[in-house]
């Protein structure tokens, strides 16, 4: 079981308030505020609520857990954050929340007005239901139960890929090569997008100018393209990072693109990869790939459970991957990761790891 005590949030919590946490989300550019679930469906937030990225109606920090209304109730299947920070959540129902930093439309709601409240995320995604999010800096994506993908917010640089770099205000709909493709999985670097279809394909879009988008230069995209160095490879999963990007196969194996300033992509140098290039770890077939956009941080966990990490671990740079003392990629974020964030909406007490 994961224990939250280990992120530094959550001192600030009474042992009694840690115990009630069923599921958990650290966010910000110092994994200084928190939102979290209790066995009772009670949503709770916490911390300097920059922006008023916690939810709560202003901008005052909060030392004491407080219930956030709106969301009580609503049992939460994923969240996501993006610089100012801003906060997107899905709920269990397919529906999107947003709040926080506003500044570039990344709350989807067709306004640059700060999101103090969650407020319900309509435009064109009524009828849909939301099944994952990822954001960007300052840009959202979400994915549909039937593979569409939908993005808004800051688009300098095609990140939202609409064929434009004009921020866009409410969600809609990436087409271009994604028109007829059945995604399964989305995730974004800072300021690039990548998705996976149900073929295995993987498909780029944005900022390139680390090679994040995998094609073999640093020209950005403003629509999908695939990435043809992986073809006859069938990818399962995407992650990324600040701009490095991880996918996983349906065959156990790793690879890597992007920056590499803190070795990040694992590959025993310093050196940026603009092409896919396989990572093998000790021999063994990889079960699950972690990474977060705020950190230059990865982590893999194999099928005989050992969890290594690589990339920015407290000051070092680890070029290669390296066998931790934890149990979980969670871990790994709490313990090695600046700021110590979350990857992912945590569960507590219920096992995340979901073999092929």
């Amino acid at each position: 079981m994961v224990d939250v005590g280990k992120w530094p949030i959550f001192a600030l919590c009474s042992e009694e308030e840690r115990k009630s946490v069923r599921q958990a989300y650290i966010f910000g550019s110092s994994g200084n505020e928190v939102l979290y679930v209790t066995e009772n469906d009670e949503v709770f937030v916490l911390g300097t609520n920059c922006s008023g990225c916690l939810g709560t109606g202003d901008i005052q920090s909060i030392i004491e857990p407080r219930r956030l209304e709106t969301l009580c109730g609503k049992q939460l299947t994923c969240v996501s954050f993006g610089n100012g920070p801003h906060i997107v959540v899905i709920t269990t129902e397919g529906e999107v929340y947003s709040w926080g930093h506003n500044a570039y439309c990344q709350l989807g709601n067709g306004t640059t007005n700060p999101g103090l409240l969650p407020c319900l995320v309509t435009t064109n995604l009524v009828n849909k239901q939301a099944t994952a999010v990822a954001c960007g800096s300052h840009h959202s994506m979400v994915l549909t139960s039937d593979g569409e993908v939908y993005s808004w917010g800051y688009n300098n640089s095609g990140q939202v890929g609409s064929g434009s770099t004009a921020n866009q205000p409410v969600p809609r709909r990436v087409t271009s090569c994604l028109n007829k493709k059945y995604v399964i999985s989305i995730a974004c670097g800072q300021l690039s997008s990548t998705a996976v279809t149900d073929k295995g394909e993987v498909y780029v879009w944005g900022y390139s100018g680390n090679g994040q988008l995998g094609l073999g230069n640093s020209c950005n995209l403003q629509t999908p393209c695939k990435v043809m160095a992986l073809q006859g490879v069938r990818v399962l999963r995407v992650v990324c990072g600040n701009a490095h990007t991880l996918v996983l196969t349906d065959e156990g194996v790793l690879y890597v693109w992007g920056a590499n300033s803190y070795g990040q992509l694992g590959t025993g140098n310093k050196s940026n990869q603009s092409y896919p290039v396989p990572v093998i770890i000790n021999k063994e077939r990889v079960m699950e790939i972690a990474a977060c956009h705020s950190a230059h941080i990865s982590a893999a966990k194999t099928q005989s459970g050992q969890v290594y990490m690589w990339g920015q671990c407290r000051g070092q740079s680890v070029v290669l991957p390296h066998l931790t003392h934890v149990t979980c990629t969670d871990d790994v974020f709490a313990c090695f990761a600046s700021p110590a964030v979350m990857w992912r909406l945590l569960s507590i007490g219920v096992s995340t790891f979901v073999p092929f």
